[in-house]
């Protein structure tokens, strides 16, 4: 969709498209109307005319982003399953290859912003699979088709419109801002947002390109983690076994206990040992229930929680943070 502005007329083409597309012209009218007012919201932040002309040239809903934003699949996997799906051999040995390739890189980003450098690479894993997996939806018009629909219009408007400040500030061209469905970008699938708060220019070459500077990915996943306390002399959590008296309630992560405190509630390690000595605040995690796998985890857990609030993502960026920190002694 492309809007121009001649003598105070609206001049709006690509109304055809929409009608060939089989998107009824009421609903094109809509769109233009409404993308009109989200141009002029944009102007009023800054966002110059010539930046929006090329983010919104062609821009059109798109019916596929709306089927999958109404039909994402319920997550039905059990713990095991999770893992053996997600922490698979092969992801293993790809990862330990690339934290030793990238070592100097990360150790010197570790040395800043204190994350270990097999966390990094383990959320690089999971979310792209090292690079490999952007996503291939231009991330202007996936915005603007979730922005104009009513589910969820005001976060992704909000979205969209830290979109469009990314292309003034010149980080990247918009023939080139591709992602998820939902707009979710590069190396590290951070939303729009997420890129304005904490994407970082780790090469210094002035720009904040998450898509393709792998010092840029990298010293912004850190800085993001980093913001949530993480703890550069500490782990992530340990697993534990869980007496069956213990009342459940307790496993919420918003709950934190001494490992004192825990122990003395009957909460051993795994392995039957005690807990360590170290006072850590803890909260208890099950991912299965009563019965299941449990686990005691500390604030470095709770910052890949933030990035991702589901308990199994969580554990499996941690246990690949293991395995991959296993091959590097």
């Amino acid at each position: 969709m492309d809007i121009r502005i001649k003598r105070g007329i609206i001049v709006i083409s690509g109304l055809l498209i929409f009608m060939m597309s089989g998107i009824q012209p009421a609903l094109a009218d809509d769109f233009a109307l409404w993308l009109t007012e989200l141009r002029a919201e944009a102007m009023s932040r800054g966002i110059s005319v010539t930046t929006l002309d090329r983010a919104f040239a062609g821009v059109k809903p798109i019916k596929r982003i709306i089927e999958l934003d109404r039909n994402q699949p319920e997550f039905k996997k059990s713990f095991d399953e999770y893992m053996k799906l997600i922490v698979t051999q092969r992801r293993i040995r790809k990862g330990r290859k690339l934290l030793k390739k990238h070592g100097a890189l990360l150790k010197e980003i570790q040395g800043k912003y204190g994350v270990h450098p097999n966390f990094l690479v383990a959320i690089w894993g999971m979310e792209t699979n090292f690079g490999t997996n952007l996503g291939k939806f231009p991330v202007i018009a996936s915005l603007a088709t979730l922005a104009h629909d009513t589910r969820r219009s005001s976060f992704f408007r909000n979205e969209l419109l830290h979109a469009l400040t990314i292309l003034e500030e010149g980080h990247i061209d918009v023939s080139n801002m591709e992602g998820s469905w939902a707009g979710a970008m590069g190396q590290p699938q951070f939303m729009p947002s997420t890129f304005s708060s904490y994407a970082v220019d780790g090469d210094n070459d002035g720009r904040k390109d998450i898509w393709s500077s792998l010092p840029d990915v990298f010293a912004s996943a850190a800085n993001y983690l980093s913001s949530y306390d993480w703890n550069r002399s500490s782990t992530w959590g340990v697993e534990v076994t869980v007496p069956d008296s213990l009342d459940s309630k307790l496993a919420k992560i918003k709950i934190r206990k001494p490992l004192s405190q825990w122990q003395d509630l009957g909460i051993r390690l795994a392995n039957g040992g005690n807990l360590p000595e170290a006072d850590n605040p803890a909260s208890l995690v099950l991912p299965s229930g009563m019965g299941g796998p449990a686990f005691l985890v500390y604030e470095n857990y709770r910052a890949v929680y933030r990035w991702n609030p589901s308990h199994l993502y969580a554990l499996a960026v941690c246990r690949l943070a293991d395995r991959l920190a296993e091959g590097q002694h």
